[in-house]
């Protein structure tokens, strides 16, 4: 047997890819699981954008390989999109650098920037990505602490305490993963500035700043920003193309020079059709953005049915396709991934259904939930029959308000 390289020690199986085999092996045993664990849209994209899609991949020129900085049609377009809702001015040949996903970002940043040694600031709770990233890069994440009191913004006295010594890099992401919490605008610019001043690179994933947000924000858009932060970003959530694998990285230009150095090495340019088809995504209205938040925000009041019926509490304010909510049953607390994971095990295997605990974020979250609003409200009011026909907990909780 030939040994697996060390970089893989210590990273397990991403924990959905092990539990939709689970949910497939229940399915075929007849149980019929609802998921209402994973945040991948169940809508589709614009008809317009699936057209481009399809009148493009007809034309014989487009089947070639193509630029490993991407078209400059969707850079062009990516740009555009920035200064309408960003009010972030970037140069599309040199600050934009298309992805074939934004998840692919995320490594690609690390094995640019990091060294065996280094280390790399990574939230706690956060996208579990980030930590697996940092490991297989040869570095080490060290974990900072969220918490609700803070608004589930980094507390930059805890960071200070910190032993600083080789970190590179520095993860954020606002509206946050997993708990819906908005940015708050001061507090990320004193996390510029700290990060400037530590010669840190911030590192902003923002996949979720449209969803149920009216006031969608970048990095980007603070003061002195460009010369510390590299931001993520994806038409996966907003724009409903998950699939498609459309993502993008926006810095100044010797970050995306330096990034596009391993990635040149990594992968090829994306299918013209389906970039063509992206650029025509992003030029979408605001109405394309308040429909799909009428549904998110009727899915969302169904969510907080089911939450009720749960005994747990939560926030009225998050943004995102999800709702997080802390699990108010002291049942649990043995479980590998703390109360969250009790209860977690309890829905799926007793009511079929199954939602993720809060714990595979971070032990920070143990004690919740994490509901995707990615299933329709028939698929949730189900849920919530489900559980009531069970032998789940069903007194409702005062609601807390944000």
């Amino acid at each position: 047997m030939i040994q697996t390289a060390k970089r893989l020690e210590g990273i397990g199986e991403y924990y959905f890819s092990q539990k939709l085999r689970e949910i497939d092996q229940l399915n075929k045993a007849g149980k019929q699981i609802i998921s209402l664990g994973i945040g991948s849209p169940d809508l589709p994209p614009h008809p317009d954008v699936i057209k481009v899609l399809q009148e493009e991949s007809a034309h014989p020129h487009v089947h070639s390989y193509q630029s490993y900085k991407g078209s400059p049609i969707l850079r062009k377009a990516i740009s555009e999109w920035y200064q309408k809702w960003y009010e972030v001015n970037l140069n599309p040949d040199s600050e934009i650098l298309p992805l074939i996903g934004s998840k692919e970002g995320i490594m690609h940043i690390c094995m640019t920037y990091l060294n065996e040694g280094d280390k790399a600031l990574i939230p706690n709770p956060g996208y579990p990505t980030y930590n697996s990233a940092v490991r297989l890069s040869g570095a080490m994440p060290l974990t900072y602490q969220l918490r609700a009191a803070q608004d589930w913004h980094p507390d930059l006295n805890e960071l200070n305490a910190l032993d600083l010594t080789g970190v590179k890099l520095m993860f954020i992401n606002y509206p946050h993963m997993p708990t819906g919490q908005l940015p708050i605008p001061g507090k990320l610019q004193q996390l510029v500035d700290w990060c400037n001043e530590k010669k840190i690179l911030l590192v902003h994933d923002n996949p979720y700043s449209f969803i149920l947000n009216e006031h969608p924000f970048s990095l980007l858009s603070l003061k002195n920003a460009k010369s510390t932060v590299i931001e993520l970003n994806s038409l996966s959530k907003s724009l409903n193309m998950a699939g498609w694998r459309v993502g993008l990285i926006a810095a100044d230009e010797n970050h995306i020079n330096q990034i596009l150095r391993f990635k040149s090495n990594m992968d090829s340019g994306m299918f013209l059709p389906v970039q063509l088809a992206a650029a025509k995504a992003l030029t979408l209205d605001k109405d394309w953005y308040a429909g799909l938040n009428e549904i998110y925000a009727q899915r969302r009041m169904k969510v907080f049915e089911l939450l009720d019926q749960l005994n747990c509490s939560y926030s009225t304010g998050q943004a995102g396709m999800f709702v997080w909510a802390k699990v108010n049953d002291e049942k649990g607390t043995d479980h590998q991934l703390g109360k969250g994971g009790a209860m977690s095990d309890t829905i799926l295997y007793e009511a079929n259904v199954f939602i993720t605990p809060g714990g595979i974020f971070g032990n920070a979250g143990k004690d919740y939930i994490r509901v995707s609003l990615c299933a329709t409200e028939e698929k949730i009011s189900e849920s919530i029959s489900r559980i009531k026909r069970s032998a789940l907990p069903a007194t409702h909780i005062s609601v807390a308000s944000s």
